[in-house]
C-alpha cells in the first residue's frame, strides 16, 4: 500500500497585511430620513451610526475588492504572483457563477490561484480566515488573500424604518502567510440555523422573477432578537476564542467586532469586561454594517489612524445571519 507524502506547510499562519476600500459617495442619516420616518437622533441612539458609504455604479464587488486587495499585498510586501488562493465572503455578488473571486484573481495579476467565494455573512471573513489559516499550515498555498465584501446598497429596502438606515458598501482584505509563532488563534465558530428567520432575504430570487412580489428582495431582521442574541451569546463566544487563544482580558490591545450596532459593541465590552486600555473598533459610525467587510475595513482604519499598531494582540468576532459566528485571537499585521 502507497504512503502518500505529508503536506509541507508553515508550522503557524499570520496576518501580513490589510488594505480597505471604501466608496466615494458619502450618505448622512438625512438622506436615510427622506423615506423612513425617522431622527438623526433615533438613528444615532439607537445604532451609533451617523454616515456610511455607497457604491456608484462602477464601483462593482469585484472592482472594491481589487482596490482593498492591492493594497493589503502591497502592505504585505508580496506580489499578487506569490498568492496561492483567494477567498471572497460576500452575499451580494449577484451572479450565482462564476465565482467572483475567479475574476478577482485574474484582475490582481495571480498565476492561477485557486478562488472560490464563501457565503456566511457577517462571520464571513472569520470564516475566510480560519480557512485561509489551515491552507498555509498544510501547504496548499504560501499567501492566501481573503475578502469581505459588500454592496448592501443594492439588498436595502429604503422604506424599512428597522434596517434603512444600518448598511453600506465597502471591502476589506487581508494576506495571510506563514509565520514562525502562532499569530491566528483557534477559531470558536458554529451556526445556529433554529434562529435563521432573525436575519434574512426578504424573498426568494424565483418570487421576484416569476412576478409573485413586485418589490425587489432585500435584507430584513427581527432587531430585539438579534440584539439579544448577539449581546448575550456572542459575548460568550468571544470570552471561549480568549480561552482557546491562551489570552485574558486584560491582556488584549484591540477589541475588533464585527460592526453591526455601536450598543452591541457596547454591551460586549462591558459584558467581556474589557479594560480601558483595550482599544475597541468603532468604525460602524461612519461606515454602518457592511456584514463580511466590516472587520476588515475596522482593522484598516484602525492601524491607518494609529490607534492600533503592528504586534498588537486583537479579538475579532464576526456574526449575523444564519444564524452563524466566528471569533478568534489574532496579531495584528
Amino acid at each position: 500500500m502507497a504512503k502518500i507524502k505529508p503536506s509541507k506547510g508553515s508550522p503557524y499562519a499570520r496576518i501580513l497585511g490589510v488594505g480597505g476600500y471604501r466608496p466615494t459617495r458619502v450618505v448622512p442619516n438625512e438622506v436615510i430620513l427622506e423615506t423612513i420616518d425617522s431622527s438623526d437622533e433615533w438613528i444615532r441612539s439607537r445604532s451609533g451610526i451617523e454616515t456610511r458609504h455607497w457604491a456608484n455604479d462602477g464601483e462593482t464587488v469585484a472592482a472594491m475588492s481589487v482596490e482593498a486587495s492591492g493594497k493589503a499585498i502591497a502592505d504585505a510586501g508580496i506580489t499578487a504572483e506569490q498568492i496561492g488562493a483567494v477567498i471572497v465572503s460576500t452575499v451580494s455578488h449577484f451572479k450565482q457563477t462564476p465565482a467572483v473571486a475567479t475574476e478577482i484573481a485574474d484582475k490582481l495579476g495571480t498565476n492561477k490561484a485557486a478562488a472560490f467565494d464563501i457565503s456566511a455573512g457577517c462571520a464571513g471573513f472569520g470564516y475566510g480566515l480560519t480557512l485561509a489559516k489551515g491552507m498555509v499550515v498544510e501547504g496548499s498555498a504560501e499567501y492566501v488573500l481573503v475578502i469581505g465584501v459588500e454592496r448592501l446598497s443594492d439588498l436595502t429596502d429604503l422604506e424599512d424604518r428597522a434596517t434603512a438606515f444600518l448598511f453600506g458598501d465597502g471591502a476589506g482584505a487581508v494576506v495571510v502567510g506563514p509565520s514562525s509563532e502562532p499569530a491566528i488563534g483557534p477559531t470558536v465558530w458554529g451556526s445556529e440555523g433554529d434562529k435563521s428567520e432573525t436575519i434574512k432575504q426578504t424573498v426568494p430570487w424565483t418570487d421576484y422573477r416569476d412576478g409573485h412580489v413586485a418589490k425587489f428582495p432585500a435584507i430584513t431582521q427581527e432587531g430585539q432578537a438579534v440584539f439579544r442574541w448577539a449581546v448575550f451569546e456572542m459575548a460568550k463566544v468571544a470570552k471561549e476564542a480568549l480561552d482557546a487563544a491562551g489570552i485574558t482580558a486584560d491582556e488584549l490591545d484591540v477589541f475588533i467586532p464585527h460592526q453591526a450596532n455601536e450598543r452591541i459593541i457596547d454591551s460586549m465590552v462591558k459584558t467581556l469586561k474589557l479594560p480601558e486600555t483595550v482599544t475597541v473598533a468603532r468604525d460602524v459610525r461612519t461606515t454602518g454594517n457592511t456584514s463580511a467587510a466590516s472587520i476588515p475595513l475596522a482593522m484598516e482604519r484602525l492601524l491607518a489612524t494609529g490607534q492600533a499598531k503592528s504586534g498588537d494582540t486583537a479579538l475579532v468576532i464576526g456574526f449575523g445571519a444564519g444564524l452563524v459566528y466566528a471569533a478568534t485571537v489574532v496579531t495584528l499585521p
